[in-house]
């Protein structure tokens, strides 16, 4: 595997929505997804730009929007789960807003850029270092990159959990890289504050203790009937000169401002598009917005027409999502992404079929719960995998 890891500049949270509640929160989720940067109507006085987490052309350094069948979750910047959510939460009576959850803890994301691996082995592949070292982690596969959450505090032993795997940190590139394979064995870890059980010593213990903890927490995978999904991209926008309109690529934005402008950079259909699914809560829409990506969607089929010619992909896909409710796990679980991801591309390979399918295998980590996501026969591969081991802890 040939992967680079960049960690994103910032602190973010995690907010859990719970389903009943989406209807209040509608207004705040619509403000953070569009970041105009001018006066806030709240605080005119105030100018939303000041929140930190947007770039000079008040784009998000990261940003998750995810609304399953189990709950909407957001990953923002902190300053924006401080300003925008907690005071719509203070609003609520005490028997909702004791519902909702921002993470005490904050995290950081580093973007993953990989190549010559497929998708399954490249999940449990950069899981693998850092579950064995004992860190909590959030996975995010989108159109481009794949992003990983950790806690804030956990941000040195990550370095040296990736270093003792045979990762490089380039200061040329203020990255870490993997120009050889990494190992699965278990690596020294130097954590000045090591976790309260022993991590596992191989991905085979780590997947043992994995789906052990998922029987004991009665955690049963499921399907939602009729659910089928769709991995896209927005389209970026193409200037009178032909060029791209993302930031640096001329400095110019499609009016000709020559100062930088959010409005220049974004298409309007696709952004039409997007409130138009979230006003009638979907039943399954994940948007990841990152400055160096376009806008990436993990969206339900059955919405596609909202987006027109504004997104790219293939929309002829048919990817089936299979959920894990996680509510009753803690947030610092750790292994849960590595060990479930690993199993199912142990189980596929052996399946005669396993290749065709195990390669469009991805993952989407939420606040409270978990999504594998498959092909359609995949997906129905998977389950038989996964409900006996978990009915039998291992």
């Amino acid at each position: 595997m040939n992967a680079q890891i960049s960690f994103i500049e910032g602190q973010f949270s995690l907010i859990h929505i719970p389903l009943s509640l989406y209807p209040a929160f509608l207004h705040p989720l619509l403000r953070i997804l569009l970041p105009h940067g001018g006066p806030s109507p709240a605080c005119p006085n105030e100018p939303e730009g000041l929140l930190e987490g947007l770039s000079i052309d008040k784009k998000h350094g990261f940003l998750n929007i995810s609304v399953t069948p189990i709950e909407c979750s957001v990953v923002c910047h902190t300053s924006w789960a401080k300003n925008v959510f907690e005071p719509v939460i203070k609003r609520l009576p005490k028997e909702s807003s004791e519902q909702v959850s921002i993470s005490k803890d904050t995290y950081i994301v580093f973007s993953v850029s990989s190549a010559g691996m497929e998708a399954g082995q490249r999940v449990m592949d950069l899981t693998a270092p850092l579950a064995m070292a004992g860190i909590p982690i959030f996975f995010i596969t989108t159109y481009y990159t794949d992003f990983i959450l950790v806690p804030s505090k956990d941000r040195q032993t990550v370095g040296q959990a990736l270093v003792a795997r045979g990762f490089e940190f380039s200061e040329y590139d203020s990255a870490y890289v993997a120009p050889i394979s990494v190992s699965h064995s278990r690596g020294t870890s130097s954590s000045s504050d090591p976790p309260s059980t022993p991590p596992p010593s191989n991905v085979a213990e780590l997947q043992t203790r994995t789906f052990t903890q998922l029987k004991k927490r009665k955690v049963v995978p499921f399907v939602e009937p009729g659910l089928h999904l769709v991995q896209c991209s927005g389209k970026e926008l193409i200037n009178d000169d032909g060029y791209s309109s993302r930031p640096g690529s001329n400095g110019i934005g499609v009016h000709g401002h020559s100062e930088n402008c959010w409005l220049d950079s974004i298409d309007p259909k696709l952004y039409v598009g997007l409130i138009s699914a979230l006003v009638q809560q979907p039943k399954f829409l994940s948007l990841t917005l990152a400055q160096d990506d376009a806008p990436s969607l993990l969206v339900d089929k059955s919405l596609l027409w909202l987006f027109g010619n504004s997104i790219a992909g293939d929309t002829e896909g048919d990817l089936v999502p299979i959920f894990l409710d996680l509510v009753d796990l803690p947030l610092e679980s750790t292994g849960i992404v590595c060990g479930v991801a690993g199993k199912l591309v142990d189980e596929m390979r052996f399946n005669e079929r396993g290749a065709a399918h195990g390669s469009e295998l991805s993952y989407l980590s939420t606040a409270r719960a978990g999504a594998v996501i498959l092909s359609s026969e995949g997906s129905e591969m998977a389950l038989r995998a996964l409900a006996p081991l978990i009915e039998t802890g291992w």
